[in-house]
């Protein structure tokens, strides 16, 4: 749907994060005169406000009733239409949208328009969407990279000059939106968002939307994902990495078949999944018909992303990595395995959705750390998991009552020696907004600059 079509319609924003002003801006620069109600919160009204629109009403409460009132809703991503009160109002017809959906119809409405690649996956998606940006232009190629890594779509709806290549991170609440890109890269699939999605086979559905109904013109997937291997490959042409003919690992080597390419060791990409990160990323330039061989040495100049497994420094003999974003067991399982052989202290927990620990257990059996602490929601239900192994004495276990007792707590433990891992494993809320709060209060914590820590080296064009 383009932004015309919602002229003589009535039409309200949900949520007024950048999302959502990002929305706003983008009608209001094609429509100006259209009568717009925003749902949001009081802090958010705030900003809302300041902006004196006179054809915005700003209402600080939502439920199904009003939310029947409008022929279309653009709702912000974490707003899930699976549950009250968006589930109720589109039954009665209301028609919920995200900012996504509103750029991929303008885009391919243009005569002359950049390249898409869309990247997803449970997790790796925003490492793989900036290397893939990266690559693109250290060959010289105008890139734009935005999407569910930090810069909404529609605020680069008007672009000038148009970029060459779109590389667009979409979540799972961002998938459907995806409209005829050039290239769709799935990385993997975990259980994740169950909250959002209901369940975990929907969870699936929705992230494979870019697939199924994004109509990708080519395909770039992970063999070593046993769900994706078993995707048809109808929607077009499919380059696989992670199998021994593409892109692949080997031992701590980046191959391109039999072909020797990179070694790992120095580049800024600790631990086997962000080489294979690098793997998929190589895997979509060549894909696009670039010389990915070629590129491949670039990987060494990239700036990796912040709260993933980001060093932030040495404090007292104590090494601090910050791995916020990590939000499933699995990811916690692979900050484990960056720091095998280390003396570390991990921190776990955080919003419970009733994911399966078992793998990070299991990880945890086999290779115990020093020190495991717990806090969170579900801290204690990951702490009784553990608890048998601390008393066969085969490592410590602590439950924390918050993020400050476990660093304090990991600091005594370790005295002046050691690597103090913050990999939660789960969401952040409700004690932060984010991860990035998260991380940032982390950092802070750890007695370095919580606001140097955060900049995405990329965003936007260049």
């Amino acid at each position: 749907m383009q932004i015309s079509a919602l002229e003589d319609r009535r039409v309200a924003i949900w949520g007024f994060g950048r999302e959502g002003q990002a929305a706003l801006d983008s009608i209001r620069s094609r429509l100006p005169k259209l009568a717009l109600t925003l749902f949001c919160s009081e802090a958010e009204a705030v900003g809302a406000r300041a902006r004196l629109d006179d054809r915005l009403d700003i209402r600080t409460s939502v439920d199904e009733a009003e939310l029947t009132r409008f022929d279309i809703v653009i709702k912000s991503p974490g707003i899930s239409p699976y549950a009250a009160p968006a589930v109720g109002a589109a039954l009665h017809g209301t028609q919920f949208i995200g900012g996504s959906a509103l750029w991929f119809a303008e885009h391919i409405a243009k005569p002359a328009r950049g390249r898409v690649i869309c990247v997803t996956g449970t997790k790796g998606k925003s490492t793989v969407a900036a290397l893939i940006a990266h690559l693109l232009r250290a060959a010289g190629k105008r890139t734009a990279l935005a999407g569910n890594i930090g810069l909404p779509l529609l605020s680069l709806l008007d672009a000038s000059p148009e970029p060459a290549y779109w590389v667009i991170e979409l979540s799972s609440y961002q998938t459907g939106d995806a409209l005829d890109p050039d290239l769709a890269v799935v990385l993997n699939l975990f259980p994740e968002h169950l909250d959002w999605h209901g369940s975990e086979e929907r969870y699936y559905a929705d992230k494979l939307a870019l697939i199924s109904q994004g109509n990708p013109r080519a395909l770039v997937l992970n063999a070593g994902d046993a769900r994706l291997r078993g995707l048809a490959t109808a929607a077009g042409a499919c380059t696989w990495f992670d199998n021994a003919a593409g892109w692949h690992l080997h031992a701590d080597k980046v191959f391109r078949g039999e072909r020797q390419v990179l070694d790992l060791r120095g580049l800024p990409l600790p631990g086997r999944h962000n080489g294979l990160n690098l793997c998929a990323a190589l895997a979509a330039i060549e894909a696009l018909g670039l010389d990915a061989v070629a590129l491949a040495a670039h990987a060494a100049s990239f700036v990796p992303l912040p709260h993933r497994l980001q060093r932030l420094g040495v404090r007292d003999g104590i090494e601090y990595i910050n791995d916020s974003i990590s939000t499933t067991p699995h990811a916690s399982v692979a900050a484990l395995d960056c720091f095998a052989g280390r003396r570390l202290a991990i921190i776990v927990g955080g919003f419970d959705r009733g994911l399966d620990w078992s793998v990070f257990v299991e990880r945890i059996r086999a290779q115990p750390p020093l020190l495991v602490i717990t806090q969170g929601q579900n801290g204690s239900r990951i702490h009784d998991r553990i608890e048998p192994m601390a008393r066969a004495g085969r490592l410590q276990l602590l439950a924390a009552e918050d993020l400050t007792d476990a660093v304090a707590r990991a600091q005594h433990v370790l005295g002046n020696e050691g690597v103090l891992l913050l990999s939660p494993g789960a969401p952040s809320f409700p004690r932060y907004t984010d991860y990035t709060e998260r991380g940032r209060h982390f950092a802070k914590l750890a007695g370095f600059d919580s606001n140097a820590i955060g900049a995405i080296a990329g965003l936007g064009i260049a």
